[in-house]
């Protein structure tokens, strides 16, 4: 089936100081059609979908819209010409609610006068009912979790009827379960004309939904060409160079004493219930535990509570043996755990700063003598752990907003080492990180752990669980619900015991079936 070009981008090259990120670039969007768009982090994607958007002007080149060479100044200048962009960094105000997210800037008014705040609802309940959301539309964005608030910002863009609608990693927070409802929303708008550009880091679901592929590597295309004609591993191959996507293989080592143990941990929910309800686990000197469930599971919940950011929580944690008595989170850190948040953008990083002192900024204390800022020791251990990390940055006085997203997380990861954790827990650690980049940090976890560091991450990711766990922990609706060494995983098993309470049962159990006075399932006889 032939699909109309609507959009084509040619010869663009883009300058920032000190990267080159676009060289000569030619890029076609076809009309009803998912026009993927993958790379490495680094490559140029989200450049090239900037200057699509309005948001950044190519140095040299030309964007050509229905055969007319443009140029769009702004998002709002974009969007008059029906383009349309979900942002990879979510672009949401937490103080206000579904609806006045959505519709900000384009408000529903009353003959030009007064804001029409029921039509707003009802116009941005229907959208959420059409991704299958259970939030209403006068929910606070800020009181969601991150998924949700990804499902939020792909309403927010639905709402405009864009005729081009760019992707930018939308799945990257959303669960098996959202990410099919989201594929059943791409499959009506293609059917409806509309031009999607998709970028996603996640190879088996482009293959999936794709209609039309486009590679990029250190800004040059690499290839491009109808998804039916391509595999997986040419996929990569035109990516990185190689034709394997293998994530780091195991490095054999003894593990060490209990270094961190988890006693009985609750955490009530506002509106009744447990986010996190009576979770026990250890975790060994040099141990990897993944933690896999779906979202509302209470993963990213226990971390909160195990880094005292819960004040409501109640248990014990031991570390190293000692109770972990101290309340705050600086306490918990000098103590040794640290924690890499799910959301790099609100909790890990400070926009205004470089990357130099965000990746330095919680271990400040290691280089102080006295009054003073050994500035030359703690330039050093940075440029150590970019090294490490294989962070892309030509200087690392670069303002951190200059990453793309993927060395972002990077960057996170290298502050959070640098305090010289025993447990590092990791929220989603490879969450817009390309397959590259995975295979480093995974690399990297492994090394950490045969130094002795125990390691405790949270994944939605099937397969990272199952190649990097050396045990593997699941939950559901806040409650573990299954714990087994990775030799005795199966992925069956593992997505069995995630959907426990979900109107599943665990493997071997007899059905179940919900009850009006018990959050918990109920065996049926």
């Amino acid at each position: 089936m032939s699909h109309e070009i609507v959009l084509s981008v040619r010869g663009a090259t883009k300058v920032y100081p000190g990267t080159l990120a676009l060289k000569g670039v030619d890029f076609d969007v076809r009309a009803g059609a998912v026009n993927v768009l993958v790379g490495e982090n680094g490559a140029g994607k989200s450049t090239l979908m900037k200057i699509i958007a309005g948001v950044e002007q190519p140095t040299e080149g030309e964007v050509i819209l229905d055969g007319t060479p443009v140029t769009l100044n702004g998002t709002a200048d974009a969007a008059r010409h029906g383009i349309g962009i979900v942002f990879q960094e979510l672009n949401l105000f937490p103080n206000m609610t579904i609806a006045e997210n959505i519709f900000i800037g384009r408000e529903k008014t009353r003959l030009g006068f007064d804001i029409d705040t029921r039509a707003q609802s009802e116009a941005a309940r229907l959208l959420m009912e059409r991704l299958e959301h259970a939030n209403g539309p006068d929910t606070k964005v800020g009181d969601l979790r991150i998924g949700e608030q990804q499902i939020v910002e792909i309403a927010k863009v639905l709402s405009q009827d864009a005729r081009i609608l760019i992707m930018d990693e939308p799945t990257s927070a959303l669960s098996a379960a959202e990410v099919d409802i989201l594929f059943r929303v791409i499959a009506d708008l293609k059917a409806q004309g509309v031009a999607i550009i998709y970028i996603s880091h996640r190879l088996e679901e482009l293959v999936r939904i794709g209609d039309y592929i486009t590679v990029l590597r250190d800004g040059h295309v690499t290839g491009a060409r109808e998804m039916a004609e391509v595999d997986v591993p040419w996929i990569v191959t035109a990516m990185i160079g190689a034709a394997s996507k293998d994530f780091a293989k195991t490095v054999d080592h003894a593990f060490g004493p209990e270094i961190l143990s988890v006693s009985d941990m609750t955490l009530p929910r506002a509106a009744g219930g447990f986010a996190v309800d009576h979770v026990s686990l250890s975790l060994r000197a040099g141990e990897i535990v993944g933690i896999y469930g779906l979202m509302g599971a209470g993963r990213t919940e226990l971390f909160d509570c195990i880094m005292g950011r819960e004040p409501l929580a109640t248990g014990a944690v031991t570390l190293a043996g000692a109770p972990l008595t101290e309340k705050s989170i600086h306490g918990r850190i000098k103590r040794g755990i640290a924690l890499i948040p799910e959301d790099r953008k609100a909790e890990g990083l400070v926009p205004s700063l470089s990357v130099a002192e965000n990746t330095s900024l919680s271990s400040l204390s290691a280089f102080t003598r006295i009054f003073h800022l050994d500035v030359k020791r703690e330039r050093a251990s940075v440029l150590d752990y970019i090294r490490k990390l294989a962070v892309k940055v030509a200087d690392p006085d670069n303002p951190i907003l200059s990453l793309s997203g993927g060395n972002q997380q990077k960057v996170v990861i290298g502050k959070a080492l640098m305090t010289g954790p025993k447990v590092l827990l990791m929220d989603e650690p490879s969450r817009g990180i390309d397959i590259g980049a995975k295979a480093e940090v995974f690399r990297v976890m492994r090394q950490l752990a045969a130094d002795g560091l125990g390691i405790l991450f949270v994944t939605s990711n099937l397969d990272e669980v199952m190649e990097l766990s050396d045990r593997i922990i699941v939950m559901s609706n806040g409650r573990i619900t299954g714990e087994m060494p990775r030799s005795e995983a199966t992925e069956q098993k593992v997505v069995a015991l995630s959907a426990v309470g979900h109107g599943i049962s665990a493997p071997g159990s007899p059905p179940t079936r919900p009850t009006a006075s018990s959050s918990q399932p109920e065996l049926v006889p």
